[in-house]
């Protein structure tokens, strides 16, 4: 079916035989229509092409429909899987996600975290940050739908959604040291950066347990989660007069460029050196040899974040939200570069 000019919801209402109120739940998502319902009623819209007038809706409701996802870098394979399962966890609520990417740059963190010029056209807000600082999260808003990405390092009064990366680099670190492995190097740690010191952290405690010393060559900081300063510390790594017998790469577009590393200088793994990563993005069950990481799960993190938001944007005005800590699973993953 065709038509010409704009359709209206009235006229969607009245070709469906139901009322406008009903074909306005049908296509804003609202859960209390019933399944044969809906059902007729999004094929007449379908059919008519009628598209909701947004503009229109926010001033009704004062929301946009749209929900902000901003992380790091998009060029990560990991933020790249996460932003596909918050946008399906995100259209499944009804809501639209537009992604954008920081840089670690803390003023355009600020800037979304604060509902600047780029923050207030969202509803609500997923933000994974990088670099905002103590008093950063103090000054913000508290009543600012926001869900972070991350473990509180902050008393605040945002949702925090994560994994526990102390307990998952430590277990990482076990597996290692449970092959016999007894020079373990590190290659990720940062100064700064929460997830860097944490993985640290764990990755410390596994050493320490094992009566293993940390050597301080063996431990590679990075200014960056890539494949570059992965490749660049491995090599660091093979130039040592001893070098170590197994590495942790704190993500695992480093455990990447180490692994080129390795195989440019003719260094076997798992043989040599065996090698793990961490978040078991897409392209590192292909690599030869298949790569041991570990598994945050990603999908519990997009559906916790989304349903999180959406409940606080559901609450107000009522009041700025109760901060929940909500811990979302890891898995050790083993495959071929550490000998399974």
């Amino acid at each position: 079916m065709t038509r010409r000019g704009a359709v209206t919801l009235q006229e969607v209402a009245r070709v469906a035989g139901v009322s406008p109120r009903t074909v306005s739940n049908v296509v804003n998502g609202y859960e209390h229509v019933a399944p044969r319902t809906r059902e007729h009623v999004q094929a007449v819209v379908d059919a008519l092409g009628y598209r909701a007038n947004t503009a229109a809706r926010a001033m009704r409701t004062g929301r946009t429909g749209l929900l902000g996802l901003v992380v790091p870098a998009l060029d990560q394979p990991y933020f790249a899987e996460l932003a596909r399962a918050v946008v399906r966890e995100a259209t499944g609520a009804g809501f639209t996600v537009v992604v954008d990417q920081t840089d670690g740059d803390p003023d355009r963190e600020r800037e979304l975290l604060r509902q600047g010029p780029r923050g207030a056209m969202f509803d609500g807000l997923v933000l994974s940050p990088l670099a905002l600082s103590r008093r950063d999260l103090l000054d913000a808003d508290p009543g600012r739908p926001v869900v972070l990405l991350g473990e509180r390092t902050v008393d605040t009064a945002f949702d925090h959604v994560h994994i526990d990366n102390v307990a998952a680099a430590r277990e990482a670190t076990e597996h290692l040291v449970g092959l016999g492995r007894r020079r373990v190097a590190a290659i990720g740690l940062q100064t700064e950066a929460q997830t860097g010191r944490q993985r640290a952290e764990g990755f410390m405690i596994a050493l320490a347990e094992a009566g293993l010393p940390a050597h301080p060559r063996l431990l590679r900081y990075v200014e960056a989660y890539d494949r570059a300063s992965g490749f660049a510390e491995m090599t660091a790594l093979l130039d040592e007069d001893q070098r170590p017998d197994a590495v942790f790469c704190f993500n695992d577009m480093l455990a990447v460029g180490a692994l080129r590393a390795c195989l440019l200088r003719g260094v076997r793994v798992p043989q040599d050196i065996a090698l793990m990563g961490f978040d078991d993005v897409e392209e590192v069950r292909y690599l030869t040899p298949a790569l041991s990481t570990v598994r945050p799960d990603r999908d519990e993190i997009a559906r916790v974040a989304v349903a999180r938001l959406v409940a606080q944007l559901d609450r107000r005005p009522a009041g700025p939200p109760a901060g929940q800590d909500v811990t979302v699973a890891h898995a050790l993953v083993l495959r071929e570069s550490t000998g399974v």
